[in-house]
């Protein structure tokens, strides 16, 4: 369990007991963004002078700053933003220049109209919505409060996914509306995919050089160490993953069920990782051997021919087995590919009017699919170049650090569906799925500031986890009973069948007898508990929303008396559906219209009641 804030104070610090309590509280839900402007803050009343009765509190934000100011904007799902508007902070911070980072729900929208050097580093959900983080931040800028903005100068860089039709949707609609206010771009918006070396980063240096050419820097004070500071031991990243021992790697689902669903356990020793309730365990995945083969045989290529990728000179097979990305097409990938095949079909898919059809090829087809359907001739360095990178993939931490000790526990499902006579694959979940006990993974914690437990354990808990979404709360139940919090746990999942889908069963009917789990409603979709108008109708599928809503008194009063909400789980149908279901039940019990109930929800997700991990 990590420490306090105030007990990582040194022995001779200057606050009383009271104090040192007003500080755990103030500091308790703040990111690493709120941290570094705090400390700022403080700085700043050091070097004034300002005596104790000056100031009452702490403001929430800083007011309007000054003119050679730079704010950085970030609104990130999965951390890549975060990484990036971080690390364009601390590049410009060594230049010289003024800085204040702030994470999209952090930000004074009041202070927009005196900003005059605005960075934004947001990323693309799904349908082209924005990140949890940032969805208060796009509405203001986006509605009719937002101000007139002439003395503004910004940039964008959006982050998206391009199998999705709506790629980098938020960074072009923020860019395009801080242009419409009057506002003046320093450099060109940058729409990068998950291959992040490719646009992201170069934009980030971009942005660099123009914010050091335009804003005029502000001297540094220098601090002199007492005494050398010994070099901190670097901890495994995303570029430097641990190789972690896998101990176990179990099925949880039934016989006879369609999902092949797995618990594993992930030795840490030795790495130095840790990690909070809420956060991920970064993977980098292997694609399957078997796809690689298809691949070559589809496009006639021998395994062993070198191909150059950046610097590294490797084998054609190397660099689809562990550089390229093979199970999930792209926009760029298929336009490259029209040209060479010469498909009157291609064309229409990727013309203006057919992207109906190129969302459903990209979701229907992997890339051994496309290579099939429509030949062409590639080299074998054109081909490799034109796929995306590898990308990790993220997976919701199901343990407790404080309950398990140096492991994490993951809860996976297993991506395997048939093509004809052939199998297809989810290229991580795969990965892990043929993983054996005894072999080393190469991990990485990512932290995830915006899915944390209430630092005042007496505040209740509701969580809403259907199939794998259940995962975090695993880790949840855990580290509450361990750190006995007093508040009530209300868990509420789903899955297609009782008997062999029910995730975690024993040890959820263990945490309602210990009391550590006070409350849990199920909904298996499948099993036909519902029917629907007259005797002969379909029987309509149970899902967690229609727990919500048949239970929503009590969860009304629930958020009433200040518990915490969370989400975990598909973004695209149980997301909205739970969301929507919400608005519902708070209009229904508060006695709200929609709108004023959608308030109520806005109001719970900025006061960090309402957190969602979705995916």
């Amino acid at each position: 369990m990590s420490a306090s804030p105030a007990s990582l104070l040194p022995p001779t610090q200057p606050l009383s007991s009271e104090q040192a309590a007003l500080l755990d509280r103030l500091t308790g839900g703040l990111d690493s963004a709120g941290l570094w402007w705090l400390s700022g803050y403080a700085a700043g009343l050091a070097r004034a002078g300002v005596a104790p009765a000056a100031r009452t509190a702490v403001p929430a934000a800083p007011e309007a700053q000054p003119a050679t100011t730079l704010t950085i904007v970030y609104g990130s799902q999965t951390g890549n933003a975060k990484r990036l508007a971080e690390s364009l902070a601390g590049q410009a911070e060594a230049a010289g220049l003024a800085v204040r980072l702030l994470r999209a729900d952090a930000y004074p929208t009041r202070e927009l109209k005196n900003e005059r050097y605005l960075y934004v580093v947001i990323s693309t959900q799904g349908d082209g919505d924005p990140p949890d983080d940032a969805r208060g931040f796009v509405e203001f800028i986006s509605g009719k409060r937002a101000p007139a903005l002439p003395e503004l100068k910004f940039a964008v860089l959006g982050l998206g996914d391009s199998s999705y039709p709506q790629f980098c949707e938020i960074g072009r609609k923020l860019d395009t509306r801080l242009a419409e206010l009057g506002a003046t771009r320093l450099l060109d918006r940058g729409d990068a995919d998950l291959d992040l070396e490719t646009v992201a980063e170069p934009w980030v240096t971009r942005a660099l050089t123009v914010a050091r050419e335009t804003i005029k820097s502000t001297p540094r004070a220098s601090v002199t160490p007492l005494r050398p500071l010994a070099a901190a031991p670097s901890a495994p990243t995303r570029e430097a993953p641990f190789a972690a021992e896998l101990l176990a790697n179990q099925r949880i689902t039934g016989r006879g069920s369609d999902r092949d669903i797995r618990h594993l356990e992930i030795s840490l020793e030795g790495s130095g990782l840790h990690y909070e309730p809420g956060d991920a365990l970064g993977i980098w995945p292997v694609n399957p051997p078997a796809l690689v083969e298809a691949v070559l045989h589809a496009l006639g290529f021998d395994g062993e021919q070198p191909v150059t990728l950046g610097n590294d000179s490797l084998s054609l097979r190397e660099a689809l087995l562990r550089r390229r990305e093979l199970t999930r097409l792209s926009r760029p990938f298929l336009l490259q590919h029209a040209k060479r095949a010469r498909s009157d079909v291609l064309d229409g898919v990727l013309a203006p009017e057919g992207a109906a059809l190129l969302a459903s090829l990209i979701a229907e087809q992997q890339l051994i699919d496309l290579l099939r359907t429509y030949p062409a001739s590639w080299t074998a360095d054109e081909f490799v170049a034109a796929l995306r990178p590898l990308t990790p993939r993220l997976y919701s931490i199901a343990s407790s650090q404080a309950v398990v000790g140096e492991e994490a526990h993951l809860t996976v499902a297993h991506v395997e569906y048939a093509v004809g006579e052939e199998l297809r694959w989810g290229t991580a979940s795969n990965f892990l799925a043929r993983a054996a006990e005894g072999e080393h993974l190469p991990v990485f914690v990512e932290a995830n500031e915006r899915f944390r437990l209430p630092a005042d354990t007496s505040r209740d808990v509701i969580m809403i986890g259907p199939g794998t979404g259940v995962a975090p709360f695993r880790g949840f139940v855990q580290h509450r009973a361990e750190t006995g919090a007093s508040g009530r746990n209300w868990l509420v999942f789903g899955n297609p069948h009782a008997r062999t889908d029910f995730l975690y069963q024993i040890e959820w009917q263990d945490a309602l007898k210990r009391g550590q789990l006070h409350r849990l409603d199920l909904a298996f979709s499948r099993d036909g508990i519902r029917a629907v108008g007259h005797a002969d109708a379909t029987p309509a599928k149970t899902y967690v929303q229609h727990c919500l809503r048949e239970n929503g008194r009590e969860l009304f009063a629930w958020l009433e008396s200040g518990a915490h909400l969370y989400v975990c789980g598909d973004a695209t149908r149980m997301a909205r559906d739970v969301h929507a279901t919400l608005v519902d039940v708070i209009a229904e019990h508060g006695g709200r219209d929609a709108e004023a109930a959608t308030d109520y929800l806005n109001d719970l997700q900025s006061q960090g009641r309402y957190a969602r991990d979705v995916y």
